[in-house]
């Protein structure tokens, strides 16, 4: 029977004190920055040194516990919902975050009741919450999180939340944007691609209904087109595209558009002239496509502004209001 191989003992801010020669109080100064206490930069320089060769790394529930708040900023996200746009726009996020001493942590679990949801974030303490599907957070919700001791909470929605920053970013317009230019185009029989991966439904949903709406003030029809991101997918739509008669077509996003640009002209279908696509996020690679697609344009506040009100939220518990997002439509030539 084999040994069992020992479990090293976890390295302690008492250890770090001991081959620094100095007490853990000190240790604690200088590994958390603590303003108002001075430590010589020799002895600062001893304790970082020491941390480096064991190997220590603070523990962050306790250092919250000490500081009395978390400095986790949660940012609860599908992975496949979120689309590059916005996951570049993420990455940027979490740099400005850590500019003010926050640390980001996405959260891709996945809720049918946002309550439930609101619950599992509230236990991890986080200072603050930025959720960027604000439609399905509710004043309840809010309230429970409230009540954890999140100081900071701010969503992107299409209306306002009580007991929350909210930003203004209604998927409707996108949809608005994409069919009333397709219809001023002279098109009346549009396509909207409802994607089959999971989590772009709550995206998906009012894109179609703001494409909807638009299409019933015109003399013009809105038909759901269901499509996976996958080469099977998109060659199986272009091959039935005769029988859907369909003039154009608001593809969700410019990736889903260029898959079925490229899927549409395998099967010998000319794009304008046949059928016009529209995209949306103006990502490089809607500018690249021949033809260029054209795409309506988010007009997102900076992931700087968006840092800066989340840490005004959590030091004072209000914020300066940001312009709600709007939506641009760029005229190119797959419409």
């Amino acid at each position: 029977m084999a040994e069992e191989t020992p479990v090293p003992a976890s390295i302690t801010s008492a250890d770090v004190a001991r081959l620094a020669g100095v007490s853990r109080a000190t240790v604690s100064f200088v590994l958390n920055d603590t303003q108002g206490h001075r430590v010589s930069e020799a002895t600062r320089a001893r304790v970082l040194d020491a941390a480096r060769q064991l190997g220590y790394v603070p523990h962050a529930a306790a250092r919250s516990l000490r500081a009395g708040r978390s400095n986790l900023v949660l940012i609860p996200a599908s992975i496949s919902a979120i689309g590059r746009l916005v996951s570049d726009w993420v990455d940027e996020l979490h740099s400005e975050l850590d500019r003010h001493g926050y640390m980001a942590v996405l959260h891709a679990g996945r809720f049918t009741d946002f309550l439930d949801a609101a619950r599992a974030w509230a236990e991890l303490r986080p200072a603050a919450v930025v959720a960027l599907d604000g439609d399905r957070l509710t004043s309840q919700a809010a309230e429970l999180l409230r009540r954890a001791g999140v100081r900071g909470l701010l969503a992107f929605a299409a209306h306002p939340v009580a007991g929350v920053h909210t930003i203004g970013f209604d998927h409707a317009r996108i949809g608005a944007a994409a069919a009333e230019h397709l219809i001023a185009r002279g098109r009346t029989r549009i396509g909207v691609v409802m994607p089959l991966e999971r989590g772009l439904a709550t995206l998906a949903r009012p894109r179609l209904a703001g494409a909807e709406s638009v299409a019933a003030r015109h003399m013009a029809t809105v038909t759901p087109v269901e499509l996976a991101y996958t080469r099977e997918s998109a060659i199986a739509l272009a091959r039935r595209w005769a029988s859907l008669d369909l003039d154009a077509v608001f593809a969700y996003n410019d990736e889903y558009a260029a898959l079925l640009l490229h899927a549409l002209q395998a099967e010998g279908i000319v794009v304008p002239d046949q059928v016009a696509i529209v995209g949306s996020d103006d990502l490089l690679l809607s500018a690249l496509q021949q033809p260029a697609l054209t795409t309506v344009r988010l007009e997102l506040p900076s992931a700087a502004q968006i840092a800066d009100v989340v840490h005004e939220l959590i030091e004072t518990g209000t914020a300066p209001p940001v312009p709600e997002i709007e939506a641009v439509l760029i005229h190119r030539q797959t419409s």
